[in-house]
């Protein structure tokens, strides 16, 4: 989930409001930003692990954070471990025909099946700079004939998808998703 890293500082929860979090940590051992936390949670008699997103400091040694998953068992005075590192996820090779959550816990793997991922990029970083983009000429066939005559699509460009409510966005999007799926 998260690049390993030296120096960890253990922290306290303080408040908890829903999804966001407030964590008390010792004053020389304030996480960054985007620093991922961990604590565990326990549940129905099932412990798991809960990972948060350091989104600003408080002041008084206090973090606030974004619980990246239910905070359901969580209590005043928790411990909660800083990892050091942003959330990372794996890249490469490795990852295709893979689901991924946002802690880059893989979601279809088999029952079994170990994945090793060489390469983890943290999830905030700036993107490639425009020279560093690779540029194609070849056209991305949506399947869906008005589209590919009227609006053709540059494969690995950006597009924008406008119209009022109810005019059926979401269902152009989700014919075009199922019709790429059916081709790769």
């Amino acid at each position: 989930m998260t690049a390993t890293a030296t120096k960890t500082a253990t922290g306290r929860i303080a408040r908890v409001t829903g999804p966001v979090v407030d964590i008390e940590f010792p004053h020389d051992a304030i996480p960054g930003i985007y620093n991922a936390l961990e604590t565990t949670v326990e549940l129905g008699g099932e412990k798991t692990k809960l990972v948060l997103e350091v989104a600003q400091h408080l002041g008084d040694d206090l973090v606030r954070a974004i619980a990246l998953k239910p905070t359901d068992g969580l209590v005043r005075g928790q411990e909660v471990r800083d990892t050091g590192a942003p959330i990372s996820v794996p890249v490469g090779d490795a990852t295709k025909g893979k689901v991924f959550n946002v802690t880059g816990d893989v979601l279809n793997a088999k029952p079994g099946e170990k994945i090793e991922f060489k390469e983890r990029w943290p999830i905030h970083r700036t993107p490639p700079k425009f020279d560093q983009l690779e540029s194609k000429t070849q056209l991305f066939e949506t399947g869906i004939k008005v589209i590919d005559l009227l609006t053709p699509y540059v494969q690995g460009g950006k597009i924008g998808l406008f119209g009022g409510a109810g005019v059926g966005k979401t269902v152009l999007i989700q014919e075009m998703i199922q019709r790429v799926a059916q081709d790769h």
